[in-house]
């Protein structure tokens, strides 16, 4: 039985070695008298950004500063927040405005009482950083996603929305 299952398996890959033998057969090179030489393409050795109505030398390979600008800054942009998520966050946000709006007007602005006032209003993992003129915030939200914002002396910020590209509430600086 093990001779005739070799025999089969043998004539099962003639087709494919013929099969290999063409594809490869294409990729040989022609050598002797009268064979072209090819001649090599230049390598482009430079990025370059690209300007309109000018052309580009070829050691340049050509990209848009614009949009290498915008992908450059994508860690900062929010995922989305499902609608869940975002209701659920709804409460501890406006305990949160309310906190930090009492801290305002008492002049107590610090980066220990903004992280106080994160865990009261029952959001975990706080990110904070500022001094006593600004403090910016984030924390995770009761269902995942975000309450993030800044404390002024002018003003309290207080916003709900999905974790930042990078991950975490808040963007590295």
């Amino acid at each position: 039985m093990t001779g005739i299952r070799g025999d089969a398996a043998r004539r099962a890959g003639v087709p494919l070695v013929l099969a290999t033998m063409l594809l490869l057969g294409g990729c040989a090179t022609a050598t002797g008298p009268g064979a072209a030489t090819p001649t090599p393409s230049p390598t482009p050795t430079v990025a370059c950004p690209q300007v309109e109505g000018q052309t580009l030398p070829p050691e340049c390979a050509p990209y848009d500063p614009d949009h290498a600008m915008a992908q450059n800054d994508r860690y900062r942009e929010r995922m989305d927040l499902d609608e869940d998520a975002r209701v659920a966050a709804a409460q501890p946000a406006a305990d949160l405005q309310r906190s930090l709006e009492a801290l305002r007007a008492s002049g107590s602005i610090s980066v220990d009482a903004v992280e106080r006032a994160l865990g009261d209003a029952g959001l975990a993992d706080p990110q904070v950083r500022g001094d006593e003129r600004a403090v910016a915030f984030g924390a995770v939200a009761p269902q995942g996603g975000c309450v993030f914002g800044e404390l002024r002396a002018d003003g309290v910020a207080v916003d709900v929305g999905g974790y930042i590209m990078d991950g975490g509430c808040l963007p590295a600086q």
